[in-house]
């Protein structure tokens, strides 16, 4: 909601803006398509898809031995006593806790699946980043949005698609339109 919001405000911002000078130009791009295009970037998925696997083969393991713990534990509770039944539970808690941390540390906020895409992906959106910065300097653009499918762009004029320069500036081959 709040990507929602602050989009409509830079858009509104920006139309305002536009009133005021009618001379400003605005472009936009598709960072998605550019990204798609460089040879590097399916060999980075690649990679983050092959890491993301053996993580959850790694999590699967886990789950399937707590599993097994808690089977045994409920076919044999009413023979243990009452030390041994705390021991068990005690052990599979500790499993489960083992297993929250282990999905934290791979794939939470923090952990090393976004470190990994980030240091991977960073080159990559750098070089855009240049390139789309040197085809606005040159061509005069005082706002370039980008049309990834995140946003909210809901009508625009092809003729400001910077996408094909973008993508020049970087060596690549153009899309077909």
């Amino acid at each position: 909601m709040k990507k929602i919001l602050s989009f409509t405000i830079i858009l509104l911002w920006v139309g305002f803006e536009v009133s005021n000078a009618q001379n400003q130009k605005i472009g936009y791009v598709d960072t998605d398509v550019i990204m798609q295009n460089i040879p590097e970037y399916s060999g980075v998925e690649q990679r983050l898809d092959l890491l993301s696997e053996n993580w959850q083969q790694e999590i699967r393991e886990m789950e399937a031995e707590i599993a097994q713990l808690q089977e045994d534990f409920e076919a044999r509770e009413l023979l243990f006593t009452d030390e041994v039944r705390e021991e068990r539970l005690q052990e599979i808690n500790a499993k489960t806790d083992e297993l929250d941390q282990l999905i934290e540390s791979r794939f939470g906020p923090e952990g090393e699946y976004f470190s990994r895409q980030k240091e991977l992906l960073e080159p990559i959106q750098r070089r855009i980043f240049e390139a789309l910065n040197s085809v606005a300097e040159r061509e005069n653009f005082d706002y370039v949005f980008d049309r990834a499918k995140d946003s909210r762009i809901l009508f625009v004029r092809q003729q400001w698609n910077l996408t094909d320069k973008v993508m020049l500036e970087l060596g690549l081959e153009p899309m077909e339109n």
